[in-house]
C-alpha cells in the first residue's frame, strides 16, 4: 500500500512539473485556454537588451510548429504571450517598439492596416509593470483578441492583422531572433 501511495505521489509531482516551463525568471503555463480552445506552448524565448532581460515571448498553438511561415499562414487558433520582466519596459516604449515592429513586418507599407494598428496600440495606454503579461489571441476565423493580465481589453478584426502582428516575432527580420527561435523550439 505504501508503495502504491508513493508511486501515485511521484506521478502527481511529475505531472505538476510539466504543467509549466521557466524562461529566465518567468514561469509560463504549458497550456492556455481561450473561448474553449486549448492551446499548448509551442516554444518560448527571452528578449534581452544590453544583457538586461526585458520580456519573454511564448507561442501557443494547437499543433506543433517549427516553420514560421506555417504559423503565419495558419488559420488555426493560436496565441502569443508576452511577460514583462523589466521596469524599463514602459507603455511609451512598447508603443514605439510595436510601431517599428509593424513597419518592419510590413516593409514600411502599413497603410492597409494603419487604422487597426492605431486601435491596437491603444492597449498600451495604461501603465505597464513588471510581471504584467499580454496575450494576443487569434481565434480561428479572423479576430485577434488582446488580454492584459487575463482581462480582455480589445479585439481587432482580420487574419491579415494577425499575420502582421505575429510576423513581428516570426518574420524574416524578427524583433528578436532569440524569441523567434524559442517560439519555434529551435535551439541555436
Amino acid at each position: 500500500m505504501k508503495k502504491t501511495i508513493l508511486f501515485c505521489m511521484l506521478i502527481a509531482i511529475s505531472a505538476m512539473g510539466f504543467s509549466q516551463i521557466r524562461i529566465g525568471n518567468v514561469v509560463l503555463p504549458y497550456k492556455l485556454s481561450f473561448e474553449g480552445e486549448e492551446l499548448t506552448l509551442n516554444g518560448a524565448g527571452m528578449r534581452s537588451v544590453l544583457s538586461v532581460d526585458t520580456y519573454s515571448g511564448g507561442l501557443y498553438t494547437q499543433n506543433k510548429y517549427n516553420d514560421p511561415k506555417e504559423v503565419l499562414d495558419s488559420d488555426e487558433s493560436m496565441a502569443i504571450r508576452l511577460n514583462i520582466v523589466s521596469k524599463r519596459v514602459t507603455n511609451k516604449r512598447m508603443t514605439k517598439v510595436f510601431k517599428k515592429g509593424f513597419d518592419d513586418a510590413m516593409y514600411g507599407n502599413t497603410e492597409t492596416l494603419q487604422t487597426r494598428i492605431d486601435e491596437f496600440l491603444k492597449i498600451f495606454g495604461a501603465a505597464i509593470n513588471v510581471n504584467d503579461f499580454f496575450d494576443f489571441v487569434y481565434i480561428k476565423g479572423g479576430n485577434l483578441k488582446t488580454y492584459k493580465n487575463g482581462e480582455f481589453i480589445g479585439e481587432i478584426k482580420g487574419r491579415d492583422f494577425k499575420y502582421a502582428l505575429f510576423k513581428i516575432w516570426l518574420g524574416d527580420e524578427p524583433a528578436c531572433a532569440l524569441i523567434k527561435n524559442g517560439m519555434l523550439g529551435i535551439q541555436k
